[in-house]
């Protein structure tokens, strides 16, 4: 591609509303223009790394015998109300009527549409397994749509789900359609990492996301130091931190008229603040329920929410603590509440002993509390807390650090959440009618993209892995309209690079080094060729690989080999 024949406009600055690092670089590298609140048009630049990606994701769909079919945008409400998911999508799935007055949604997703195709093409177990999968526009009306790309309300994603005669099989599914995410990403060239998450909104059984590693990712990951066991917060599993040993102290009312928090008690008191425990309190369909958590610890309501009679979870008002626990917030414990409530308590915080907790008294602490002695065992014991640096892997091996990801893809074992609901059946080999195991599996294409400048990035701009970037290598003309010599050796490069079958970019507009350099560098291309009157003459010209700080001079006649070798 000529530069002068193509559309790039870049910026210097990036707008305000540009908070994150990929937002700043797409909109400043011409890649992003902004319709609407998380809204974008892909301009050519952008467009062609999208298209580099879905290739890659498609060739790999393809290798793992998915089959590509096209899914509408817009969708009808009755397959929604049957599946029962109209009533329980909140305000992100847009809905909206034809002239008609009928419903329809903007489809975030495409399970029922999916599924009403297999239960109607699909009827023998003859046919099973199949795997379908389609790259198409998604819409999620996002509260809060921020960060450009990675949460917009438009994007593109590719959505796969496969229909299998029974759980085991559902499962050689899910671990093949998880490999070719591994080889998706891989290709890709990111840093990313599989982890084990929670089934969500979506349903299901089992579920893995993968992460692209980088700094301002939203998500946090546990990851074990001696083992590949890495997680999402949400999902990864905290021990019990020690044994509960037999209580010594006796129990004391200790005074704190304005000491709400543990850090001010364990203070005033001169403790160490994992003497301590704290107290959340929620609403679920058991009631009031009071969550206890060693001080340090966070309790996680993701796991809360899974434990029986949780359903419905929120967190308690202060009205419903001053009636169940006849106290305000900052003085609550398991000690005498007022009326009956549900204690939950982490392992962590059911093995401790002479711990400190509020008295249920404004004002008021306790210290030396003892479980069955000052108040009741909790009525439910469980992993209900945050993981923390340090903390004993799950499997056993190593402890667990702590990183930030970015949600590339998720991978479900869905089961029969939707087949059973549509009644997605297949006639098995006795005759008998059975309900199909589905899986489904998501990448964000825009997301990955987005994702990918995140973790490739310097001062000077974007860094692309050389299988995503727009072009792959960059010939840069110095005096392209004052030599002719230089004007011809960069024409000669960019034929004998284009017939071998390399993405190629020219930059014949004749621009000075510095603005040239600047735009090649900004909109992150892989390798560059410099081209130079002076360097023509000795027989030389300049190769420097975007991360490079400084060029490399190779002959000319040498180049297109030292180039292939690069990019091998």
């Amino acid at each position: 591609m000529y530069l002068s024949k193509f559309h790039l406009s870049t910026v210097k600055e990036a707008p305000a509303e540009a908070e994150i690092i990929s937002h700043q670089l797409m909109v400043r590298a011409g890649m992003l223009r902004k319709l609407g609140a998380g809204i974008y048009t892909h301009m050519p630049l952008g467009l062609r790394v999208l298209k580099k990606v879905e290739n890659i994701i498609r060739e790999e769909m393809n290798r793992a015998n998915a089959i590509e079919l096209l899914m509408p945008v817009i969708q009808p409400a009755e397959l929604w109300q049957e599946s029962g998911r109209w009533g329980k999508m909140g305000p992100e799935m847009m809905r909206v009527k034809d002239r008609h007055e009928r419903d329809f949604i903007v489809q975030p997703t495409s399970e029922e549409v999916i599924t009403d195709i297999a239960r109607n093409e699909i009827n023998s177990w003859r046919q099973l397994p199949i795997n379908f999968y389609h790259i198409q526009t998604k819409f999620r009306d996002e509260r809060r749509p921020r960060f450009g790309l990675m949460r917009s309300r438009e994007f593109i994603m590719k959505d796969a789900y496969s229909f299998d005669v029974d759980k085991d099989s559902l499962m050689r599914s899910y671990q093949n359609m998880f490999d070719a995410y591994v080889r998706i990403f891989e290709r890709l060239g990111l840093s990313f990492r599989p982890v084990e998450a929670d089934t969500g909104k979506i349903g299901g059984f089992a579920s893995h996301e993968f992460q692209v590693l980088a700094d301002s990712g939203e998500d946090l990951i546990a990851y074990s130091t001696g083992s590949n066991y890495a997680a999402n917060v949400e999902q990864a599993e905290a021990l019990a931190l020690g044994t509960r040993a037999n209580g010594k102290s006796n129990l004391q009312v200790v005074d704190t008229p304005t000491q709400k928090t543990c850090e001010e008690v364990c203070a005033l008191l001169g403790v160490d603040l994992l003497s301590s425990v704290k107290a959340v309190m929620f609403m679920a369909d058991a009631g009031f329920v009071l969550c206890i958590v060693r001080a340090d610890h966070i309790v996680n309501e993701v796991k809360l929410g899974k434990l029986a009679g949780m359903g419905n979870l929120r967190p308690a008002l202060e009205s419903e603590i001053k009636e169940f626990l006849g106290v305000v917030p900052g003085f609550c414990g398991p000690v005498n509440p007022v009326q009956k409530i549900t204690v939950v308590a982490d392992r962590t915080a059911a093995a401790m002993s002479d711990f400190i907790c509020g008295a249920n008294q404004i004002g008021k602490h306790l210290s030396g509390v003892n479980w069955g002695r000052d108040c009741p065992e909790p009525d439910v014991v469980a992993d209900i807390r945050n993981v923390v640096e340090g903390d004993p892997s799950p499997d056993g091996q190593g402890t667990l650090k702590l990183c930030r990801g970015i949600e590339v893809g998720h991978v479900f074992a869905l089961g029969d959440v939707y087949s059973k609901a549509l009644n997605c059946s297949y006639i098995d080999k006795n005759q008998q009618a059975q309900i199909m195991q589905m899986g489904c599996y998501g990448i964000g294409v825009t997301r990955v993209v987005a994702a990918a400048i995140e973790q490739n990035h310097d001062e000077r701009g974007i860094i692309w892995p050389t299988s995503m970037a727009p072009f792959t290598v960059a010939i840069a003309p110095i005096g392209y309209g004052r030599f002719p010599d230089v004007k011809a050796a960069a024409h000669k490069l960019y034929d004998e690079l284009s017939a071998a079958g390399v993405d190629v970019l020219l930059d014949d507009r004749d621009e000075r080094p510095g603005v040239m350099f600047a735009d090649l560098e900004l909109i992150g291309i892989p390798h560059r060729v410099t081209i130079g009157d002076r360097g023509l003459k000795e027989g030389m010209l300049e190769y420097q690989a975007r991360r490079d700080t400084a060029p490399t001079k190779v002959a000319v006649g040498e180049i297109v080999k030292h180039l292939h070798a690069a990019l091998a």
